[in-house]
């Protein structure tokens, strides 16, 4: 197998290299931590997205473009711990068994443990923000988006068929 996670051989023996499987989440969450600044606050993302309806929508109402803006908002929050839990179950994972990919409920819950805890640390980190405000309301939307991440992600794990089937996902096969 290639690619992160993978067993390489050194003159010593085979060296895991798991922790690579770390870097999207790691990553991920330092993009979350940057939009949690001052660059991505209400005031700043107000400036391009009301013109933008306004250009799109003509003659749209200042309450439509604030239950937009509102609406674009939570959907990041969801849409981006969605994919943090992904990569996080990913890494919890490919940590404990770089060989093999199986889905567990403990694993599924300890990756969504690990979004809740950054969601609020997330939140505690706007509180100190002047342009922004931690919000508990938000901590659960990001907790709903992590939830969603990993049903989908099992969702797909159950469609793909087994490693080294050659049957495809969705498709009966005759057996005699």
């Amino acid at each position: 197998m290639n690619g992160p996670g993978a067993e390489t051989a050194t003159p010593g023996g085979k060296e895991r290299l798991a922790w690579l499987w770390w870097l999207p989440a790691l990553a991920w969450m330092g993009l979350i931590f940057l939009g949690s600044t001052d660059l991505l606050s209400s005031d700043h993302t107000s400036r391009f997205l009301a013109p933008f309806l306004r250009w799109l929508i003509p003659g749209i109402s200042e309450a439509t473009i604030e239950a937009l803006r509102a609406f674009i908002r939570k959907s990041g929050h969801v849409v981006e711990y969605a994919l943090l839990a992904g990569w996080v179950m990913v890494a919890l994972q490919r940590s404990f068994n770089p060989r093999r990919w199986h889905w567990r409920a403990r694993t599924a819950a300890l990756a969504l443990g690990v979004c809740v805890l950054y969601a609020a640390s997330d939140e505690w980190h706007q509180s100190f923000i002047p342009s922004r405000q931690g919000c508990a309301r938000d901590v659960l939307i990001d907790t709903a988006g992590a939830l969603g991440g990993l049903a989908l992600l099992r969702l797909l794990k159950r469609r793909s068929p087994p490693a080294g089937s050659t049957r495809s996902p969705g498709k009966m096969q005759n057996v005699p």
